[in-house]
């Protein structure tokens, strides 16, 4: 626990713009980045743009935390959606680079892992889901937080949550599975 408390101390003082807390706190703070990243993204190297994409935001961003939820909650939610923009930005340039061509559909299984090809249909579905749908359900079950941790981070009651959450979990089965949005 003494990290934890170690990294929440730094948030503050960065948030505040106490000299030095800004990269101390990126440093503390990196393993944990870039291993929410590579939960959710199946490629190392697209893990570890996501992960200095999500310290950026965090850089630019962290005089806007507040302390509503904790620190490691708020950083959960900022990596979660910077790895699904990287993502869709790698598919974007993938899509420019080989002409238009559109992603294979699903993966090739001799070419992808299981889990990787499962999470890239993953990234797919929920790319079509409303984005607070979306969030939510990464939240849960990609970062693993708790109804009431999502609650406080997104402002919202417990009951919404739960709502979101299954409604983003039964359009994401409906597109995984093919039948309809």
């Amino acid at each position: 626990m003494a990290l934890a408390n170690r990294i929440d101390d730094l948030a503050g003082a960065a948030a505040r713009g106490e000299p030095g807390s800004l990269d101390a706190l990126l440093v503390a703070v990196r393993p944990e980045v870039l291993r929410l990243c590579g939960r959710v993204l199946p490629n190392r190297e697209d893990a570890e743009e996501a992960c200095q994409d999500a310290l950026l935001a965090l850089a630019r961003g962290i005089s806007r935390f507040e302390g509503r939820s904790s620190f490691h909650t708020w950083l959960y939610r900022l990596t979660a959606n910077r790895a699904r923009s990287t993502y869709r930005v790698l598919r974007r340039r993938w899509q420019v680079e080989a002409g238009g061509v559109p992603l294979p559909d699903p993966a090739d299984p001799r070419r992808t892992s299981v889990v990787a090809g499962t999470r890239l249909d993953l990234l797919d579905a929920l790319d079509g889901v409303r984005p607070e749908l979306a969030e939510a359900v990464v939240l849960r079950d990609i970062l693993g937080l708790s109804y009431r941790e999502i609650a406080d981070l997104l402002g919202v009651p417990e009951g919404t949550v739960k709502s979101r959450i299954h409604e983003a979990r039964r359009q994401v089965r409906q597109r995984l599975t093919g039948a309809g949005g």
